[in-house]
């Protein structure tokens, strides 16, 4: 039969275990110690209580006058008893220099010899030993009765050592009860310790908060959207690779502990950022990247931060640019097949009236119309991407009645754009400035328009939108401007910033991501007003040395 597989100890079990083990250590240790530190200290005090009886009585005039009578153990012995009941020590023997007793506590051993060593004493000397007699082993001292320069006696003091292992037994026990007290006490703060740890860990064991740590990085670094944690200080937690590049953050720069304002980002998306409220899909610009938002505060009592996720919707901003402009070229082109047919069924109409002359005049000067535009962009504009947003747009600015035109001095050769300018990027300056110049000039006011500021050359004429595109040695020069009623001048610093227009919510990103890849390519945008009297974007993208860039895109092909 299989035994159930055990799950391992948790970390906090593991770390009870631990410290319970090393206090009953240290509590053991401590007891040893003292117990061998105390039973020297009772040996050292023992030592001193009877060395201090022993030479007070050798000093005791009374004692040298009573062993010069006929009978010293008369005077001596009671004298030497009340000793060592004062003293409370074992014995008090007062010998003759042949060792013969005059006093001892048991009196019917008066007059035997002494059981021990007395030459030190003898030769003038205080010592101390440890002696078996008749008492048992002792701690005893042995010092010499002088009268004058003469020894006329001896005098032994002594404690028994089972009195002084007792004194150490009864320190023991009070030792022991503290030890186990210590004991006591630490286990129970080790598990009330041990059990808000376990409440943190989940209940988890070492292993298992380590592999967690290790997907818990993993993830971090795999997953693609990016991650931000605030604490309740708005204070950078945590932040992942794809949030560190999100944000701008260089790889090398320290990023924990710093503050959402220390990154230096757009003032609305710093604000999205420090919200208190949840903030859900909100679309923010950075020097470079579009990103959408979303932010949710942790609240557990109190605020203790936020956690943010990142999106890069950069590209699929681009891409739904390109697949606007690439619908209403579609719908420009289905409504020319419609006009188109109109126009061919006015020409059969008059060939079957048999006014054949003017059917060949009228169809010709369609042609003409239609042909003149195309010549002069695919003669002045040899990059195909731009040729063809041209074109594009010229007939959704025809469909809306706006007439797109080519300035004169337009010019850019093949070749002369460097495969590092993306076509992607010249699709989103170009098309959303045109975009914005055909709904200005179509609807008779720019963004912010101020009506009063139209001029007298626009009263009359077509709606127009002029598209200047050229390209040197140096840069590539891109400009639209249109007859729309210009730009007001108190909001000329604004127009750039996200979410300005006058076409309600839901608008305002075009002027933005116009702004935005021209200083990705390291260029810039100018804004003033046209001499039509509408606004004139100008956008400058340095390009290098031509022959350079056209021998690169011949190796890249």
């Amino acid at each position: 039969m299989r035994l159930p597989r055990t799950r391992p100890r948790t970390l906090a079990g593991q770390l009870f275990a631990m410290q319970v083990v090393l206090i009953a250590a240290v509590v053991a240790g401590c007891a040893v110690f003292a117990y061998v530190s105390g039973s020297a200290q009772a040996e050292q005090t023992a030592t001193r209580q009877v060395r201090a009886a022993a030479v007070a009585v050798a000093d005791s005039p009374s004692v040298r006058e009573a062993i010069r009578t006929p009978d010293p153990s008369a005077v001596l012995q009671p004298y030497a008893e009340q000793v060592r009941r004062d003293t409370q020590i074992a014995f008090v023997t007062i010998m003759d220099t042949e060792r013969r007793r005059w006093t001892h506590p048991d009196a019917s051993l008066i007059g035997e010899t002494f059981l021990g060593h007395t030459e030190e004493a003898l030769a003038g000397a205080t010592f101390t030993e440890t002696y078996t007699g008749t008492l048992g082993p002792s701690i005893r001292v042995v010092t010499p009765v002088r009268d004058g320069e003469e020894i006329i006696g001896l005098v032994s003091a002594g404690i028994t050592v089972d009195r002084v292992s007792s004194q150490v037994r009864e320190q023991l026990g009070a030792l022991a009860l503290a030890a186990g007290g210590a004991l006591a006490l630490g286990g129970i703060g080790t598990y009330v310790i041990n059990a808000r740890l376990r409440r943190h860990t989940h209940g988890m064991n070492a292993a298992e908060l380590s592999r967690l740590h290790d997907y818990h990085q993993a993830t971090l670094h795999a997953v693609r959207e990016g991650l931000l944690m605030l604490d309740g200080q708005r204070r950078i937690a945590l932040v992942n690779d794809a949030g560190r590049e999100l944000l701008g953050i260089a790889p090398e720069a320290e990023a924990l502990g710093r503050t959402v304002d220390e990154l230096a980002l757009p003032a609305p998306l710093t604000g999205a950022l420090l919200a208190s409220e949840a903030r859900v899909d909100e679309l923010h610009l950075t020097a470079e990247r579009v990103v959408v938002v979303n932010t949710r505060p942790v609240v557990g009592g109190e605020r203790r931060g936020t956690v943010v996720t990142l999106r890069d919707h950069t590209e699929l901003q681009a891409l739904t640019g390109e697949l606007d402009s690439e619908r209403g070229f579609t719908q420009a082109l289905r409504s020319q097949a419609h006009e188109a047919a109109n126009r061919l069924h006015t020409v059969v109409s008059l060939i079957e009236l048999g006014r054949v002359e003017e059917a060949v005049d009228f169809a010709t000067a369609e042609l003409e119309l239609a042909q003149v535009l195309t010549d002069r962009v695919v003669g002045a504009v040899e990059e195909p991407v731009l040729a063809a947003l041209l074109l594009g747009k010229a007939a959704q600015a025809n469909e809306r009645g706006v007439e797109l035109d080519l300035a004169e001095d337009s010019l850019i050769d093949d070749g002369a754009l460097p495969p590092s300018l993306a076509h992607r990027d010249l699709v989103t300056i170009l098309g959303n400035l045109i975009d914005n110049a055909v709904d200005a000039a179509s609807e008779g006011e720019s963004v912010g328009a101020v009506p009063a500021q139209r001029t007298a050359s626009q009263g009359g004429g077509r709606a127009r939108v002029t598209v200047t595109a050229l390209a040197d040695d140096r840069e590539l020069l891109l400009r639209v401007s249109d007859t729309g009623a210009g730009i007001d001048p108190e909001e000329a610093d604004e127009v750039f910033r996200r979410g300005w227009s006058t076409h309600g919510a839901g608008r305002g990103l075009g002027l933005a991501l116009v702004r935005q890849a021209a200083h990705r390519n390291g260029g810039s945008v100018e804004l003033d007003r046209a001499p039509e009297g509408g606004a004139r974007f100008t956008v400058r993208l340095p390009l290098g040395d031509r022959t350079t860039a056209a021998r690169a895109k011949e190796v890249t092909a």
